[in-house]
């Protein structure tokens, strides 16, 4: 089996939430679905969090590694 990358978890989880929204699914199959869907989520939360702080680290202010907090959103930005 193939190295999991961000990209086919993330790819993955769409698949199984089409397949759930579709409702052709039983029960047992959905839950088993829904499982999985969970597990990917984690997965996808950590490599996100992994990319965050490889970020952080890379950013330099005053010509010395600091943390900067990763921008939330576009108004965040005008603080760097």
């Amino acid at each position: 089996m193939a190295k999991k990358t961000f990209e086919s978890a993330l790819s993955k989880l769409e698949q199984i939430t089409t397949e759930i929204e579709e409702g052709e699914l039983g029960l047992e199959k959905s839950l088993k679905k829904f499982d999985e869907g969970v597990h990917l989520v984690n997965f996808c939360s950590e490599k996100l969090e992994e990319a965050r702080s490889q970020v952080e680290l890379l950013l330099k202010k005053n010509g010395k590694l600091s943390a900067i907090p990763f921008a939330e959103d576009a108004h965040s930005e005008e603080n760097l």
